[in-house]
């Protein structure tokens, strides 16, 4: 095989003004201080202020950087350490019912890719969650748990007690429907991504955001049970995998279709 020469690429202007600002953060300001508004830095810099917008910008979706209204921009805090675990990101119950918080549940034909991610035929009736985890009174995530009829039908509906939205009252009687089902195993996997416009709205940022994305698949049976698609904001959130930083899974039957993420 011959051998392929790279052609260097100039690194564009914005981009090194972001490593230079990222150097200057880091040795002169602190978290939450809030830094020189944009005219004072680009006469520092010697940069146009088109310029300086930009590399400001890309800072804000790292997370390095936070705009407050009528305050300016402060330097962000670290990233919060998420736990992705079983107890958190597994089967509904215990620990998991505490971090997060029903949106509404809703039950609808399964479209042809959410068919075959489930493994089920497209236009069967699927009953979805939408969820939020909330850390440290900031919304950090948002869920679709996507669950085949077929999976609850084994199940006796259960009558909740207590007042509460319809919506929710339908995704918490889901929910301890499925507390009733054995779970054989559990698959995980973590991609980059981006918010989507409703996804954009619950995290409260704009849509196009870098989230990582979890998508856990769910057997009970020997069939996939449910599947749960969390969207973390990948600016504020740190992800980490069980008690020792290890990935805490229990493989999926070979036979389980390969999950892809839903809308």
């Amino acid at each position: 095989m011959g051998t392929a020469q790279l052609t260097a690429v100039p690194e564009p202007k914005y981009w090194h003004l972001r490593s230079v600002l990222l150097r200057a953060i880091d040795s002169e300001f602190s978290t939450g201080q809030v830094i020189p508004n944009e005219r004072d830095l680009a006469a520092r810099f010697g940069v146009a202020r088109a310029t300086l917008r930009q590399a400001l910008d890309q800072l804000e979706l790292e997370g390095r950087l936070v705009r407050r209204r009528g305050i300016g921009t402060l330097v962000a805090a670290p990233r919060v350490g998420v736990p992705v675990s079983r107890r958190e990101e597994g089967w509904p119950g215990g620990t998991r019912e505490q971090v997060w918080q029903n949106i509404d549940c809703t039950s609808a034909p399964a479209s042809e890719q959410l068919a075959k991610a489930l493994g089920i035929q497209a236009g069967e009736t699927v009953h979805t969650v939408r969820r939020v985890r909330v850390t440290q009174g900031q919304t950090v995530a948002t869920e679709s748990l996507h669950v085949p009829d077929a999976t609850v039908a084994q199940v006796p509906a259960i009558r909740l007690s207590g007042a509460a939205a319809e919506g929710d009252d339908q995704a918490r009687s889901l929910m301890r429907r499925l507390e009733r089902l054995t779970v054989d195993g559990e698959s995980r996997a973590v991609e980059l991504g981006v918010a989507e416009a409703e996804e954009a709205a619950l995290l409260q940022r704009p849509p196009g955001t870098p989230v990582l994305v979890v998508t856990t698949q769910y057997a009970s049976a020997g069939r996939l049970a449910a599947l749960g698609v969390s969207t973390y904001r990948a600016d504020t959130c740190r992800l980490t995998f069980g008690e020792t930083g290890l990935v805490e899974v229990t493989p999926v039957a070979a036979a389980t279709p390969t999950a892809t993420r839903t809308a």
